[in-house]
């Protein structure tokens, strides 16, 4: 079965070329349409919706685990936050909920931890192997009273692309994953900037480009169509890459 791990292992050489150069090629982007499908397919049918991705031991994790996209936002507001050390930070938790959230971060920090270390497969061809900090993303769904209206959960970002607010999506599926957390701690340490503290998203069973950084705000929504470019993710809407990059 052609996934997207197979993409990145078979195809290393031209997967180097890095994000930019991989959406100017046509034949490449109909290749990940192709296996989209598939992948997603077989992980929602066949597997397990809680089947696990791999964890590893301590030993096993990467010296140097390099940052992917935004390594500094360059927003006034974020700029704030960081000389205050978050003080002021606030995650909200909203949309199609009964109950809406405001955590501030030594609130998010209080809850019950999972820790995972997961390897980082990134769309331009390299990986990594962490330790990951973080509540479950599923304990502050059940928390504001999700609605059963509800299908997708948006994750909306403080850094930009452009003159537009970085964002991504999940599913529900993927939303209630016990492997996916809200990091804010990384290799025993605070999340460093470039990682996307204070809180970042991981996914462990998706592509790099949907680990969603600097985390503000999480809404539940009945639809993706009137979120910004309507296909799911900053990514999605700019460069034609999949919604869902399962692997």
């Amino acid at each position: 079965m052609l996934t997207r791990r197979g993409l990145m292992v078979g195809g290393g050489a031209l997967l180097l070329g890095g994000c930019d150069r991989l959406n100017q090629s046509a034949g490449f982007r109909e290749l990940l349409r192709s296996s989209e499908g598939l992948t997603m397919r077989a992980q929602r049918l066949i597997m397990n919706r809680n089947a696990l991705a791999r964890e590893f031991s301590e030993a096993d994790m990467s010296p140097v685990f390099r940052s992917n996209g935004t390594a500094m936002p360059d927003t006034p507001d974020y700029a704030r936050l960081l000389a205050e050390r978050f003080e002021s930070y606030r995650l909200r938790v909203d949309g199609l909920v009964a109950r809406p959230l405001s955590l501030s971060l030594g609130q998010l920090r209080s809850l019950p931890i999972r820790t995972q270390i997961t390897r980082h497969d990134c769309v331009e061809g390299w990986s990594a192997i962490g330790k990951w900090h973080g509540p479950r993303l599923s304990r502050l769904l059940e928390a504001a009273g999700l609605s059963s209206r509800a299908k997708y959960i948006v994750f909306h970002c403080m850094d930009r692309y452009g003159s537009e607010p970085y964002y991504e999506s999940i599913d529900l599926i993927d939303a209630f994953h016990p492997q996916t957390i809200l990091a804010w701690a990384m290799n025993g340490a605070l999340l460093g900037v470039p990682h996307g503290a204070p809180v970042r998203l991981r996914v462990e069973r998706q592509l790099g480009y949907k680990q969603a950084k600097y985390i503000e705000r999480i809404e539940a929504v009945e639809s993706l169509a009137s979120v910004q470019g309507g296909k799911g993710g900053t990514w999605e809407d700019r460069a034609d890459y999949e919604w869902y990059a399962g692997i």
